[in-house]
């Protein structure tokens, strides 16, 4: 526990609870943050007249000396840490002036967004690399035909492209609300003090300015109170994980020799200890477990933050971790998928028959019935329903169908007369026809997903040069921070 803050209102604290409250082992993430903050600080302490320009020197030239890892890891927080590592080189005199109109609390919550700020651009990079791993396999199989399930059963067939586009979609999404959420976070609460802002003439949008933020979270109970946008973020990045690891499932169940529709590359797989024959999908089932992770995580936040009195408590040090935990768990899915889609294999020496046991073929059965036919669609699908049945009974399959069945069977269950021609059977078995007869937009034909290719590429130019922007406005509020420390540090200063 920090001996700064004992000796006035408090005595010792007992070293259990100084060890019980400590965050000094989360803080790691936060130094960088706090050191630029406290920099950005100084500079405006200096610009508004609040300390003499010589002392704010000595202060900014102590603060560029001190890096993250050379903190005193038995400090009470990293705030302490580099206070204490100031006052060392300054003397209380001068260094005793850096706390001067700020709180933990503003300065806590301003690190937080700055290093989430980071660790969101660096998921929606990678969710961009993901989409464009799935576009560069699904321009590989705009022919492929695998089928598609509903309840696990075979239902109809699509392509395996038209698939992988289901997930680009899905990630693009999970995108959107990111770049949505970055929105609230990239807003500044530094200047709000412990609650009540300050009497010191200070300016809160130069800060924020040389901190890189968007603007400012102007109301300062609300500044060093909400952890909303911990939730917010928290609750997109469930999403996300909610989504890969339905991809992860589908690939899982789509690997084993019951479905036989993928087969996994050989090093995201293992054996078994005793069974040698095995290839277990192991690293899709850890993706798997750790979207529940991911999903507690936002849970655990959202109850931690839900009860709590206005303005700042110390209960928001339990709710960083689960944030940092689920960007962690995210961004290391994100890369086992990027690297493991190119490699896909897709089986397809079993899609013909195995269409043919499921009979993917029937709802074409029923839509031909209506467009040749005449037949209303409800009473089209009663027909080819009974259809199907008689022909398991008989062991057969859409295959074994002839107009003479179909006649009987439109009879029997509806009441119809039917002469249907023997090609029009055919047509409706034939999985590359129909595939190609699915040409509405947004369907599987190969037409159609070549064009969606195109468009979604060009989202991905988007989205690439959307988070360009956004890491070069950082990059550049980080430039000014430093020439405005460099100037108000200079020789000239120090000797005033």
């Amino acid at each position: 526990m920090s001996k700064m803050l004992h000796g006035g209102r408090l005595g010792d604290v007992r070293g259990d609870v100084a060890k019980f409250c400590s965050s000094r082992k989360d803080d790691a993430r936060l130094a960088d943050a706090v050191l630029a903050i406290n920099k950005a600080h100084v500079a405006m302490l200096i610009e508004q007249k609040i300390i003499k320009p010589q002392d704010g020197a000595k202060i900014l030239a102590a603060l560029q000396k001190i890096s993250s890892q050379q903190l005193d890891s038995n400090a009470e927080d990293v705030h302490m840490a580099v206070e204490e590592a100031v006052l060392a080189q300054t003397g209380p005199e001068v260094g005793g002036n850096l706390h001067i109109a700020k709180s933990r609390n503003d300065q806590t919550a301003t690190a937080i967004r700055m290093a989430l700020r980071n660790e969101m651009l660096t998921v929606m990079g990678q969710i961009v690399g993901m989409q464009e791993a799935l576009l560069e396999t699904a321009a590989k199989h705009t022919e492929t035909i695998i089928l598609e399930y509903t309840h696990l059963q075979a239902a109809q067939p699509v392509t395996f492209a038209h698939y992988l586009l289901f997930h680009f979609d899905a990630l693009g999404r999970d995108l959107q609300r990111l770049q949505s959420a970055y929105e609230r976070v990239n807003l500044c609460p530094l200047g709000a003090g412990a609650l009540a802002t300050t009497s010191f003439p200070i300016n809160r949008k130069k800060t924020a300015e040389l901190l890189g933020f968007s603007g400012l979270l102007e109301n300062s109970l609300d500044a060093v109170g909400s952890r909303d946008f911990i939730v917010e973020t928290q609750a997109a990045l469930a999403l996300l994980a909610i989504n890969l690891s339905r991809f992860a499932e589908d690939l899982i169940v789509w690997s084993s020799a019951e479905f036989g529709t993928v087969e996994l590359p050989d090093e995201f797989t293992s054996t078994s200890s005793i069974m040698p024959q095995k290839k277990n999908p192991e690293v899709l089932e850890v993706i798997r477990a750790r979207a529940s992770y991911a999903l507690g995580d936002f849970l655990a936040a959202a109850a931690a933050v839900k009860s709590l009195p206005s303005t700042y408590n110390l209960d928001f040090q339990e709710v960083t971790p689960k944030l940092w935990a689920s960007t962690d768990n995210l961004e290391a899915s994100l890369a086992i998928f990027t690297a493991l889609i190119p490699h896909l294999k897709v089986k397809t020496d079993q899609v013909e028959e195995k269409a043919a046991l499921g009979f993917v073929a029937a709802t074409e059965f029923a839509n031909m019935l209506v467009s040749k036919y005449g037949v209303a669609f409800r009473t089209a699908h009663k027909i080819v329903g009974a259809l199907v049945k008689a022909l398991i009974e008989e062991k057969k399959t859409l295959n074994d169908a002839t107009p003479q069945l179909l006649q009987k069977v439109a009879l029997q269950a509806a009441g119809v007369k039917l002469a249907v021609k023997s090609e029009d059977i055919v047509s409706c078995t034939n999985l590359r026809k129909l595939i190609e007869t699915y040409k509405v937009q947004g369907g599987p034909s190969p037409a159609e997903v070549k064009r969606a290719l195109k468009a979604k590429h060009q989202s991905v130019t988007e989205s690439k040069a959307s988070t360009a922007d956004l890491k070069a406005k950082l990059a550049d509020a980080e430039t000014k921070l430093n020439t405005a420390v460099n100037d108000y540090s200079n020789s000239k200063n120090m000797k005033a």
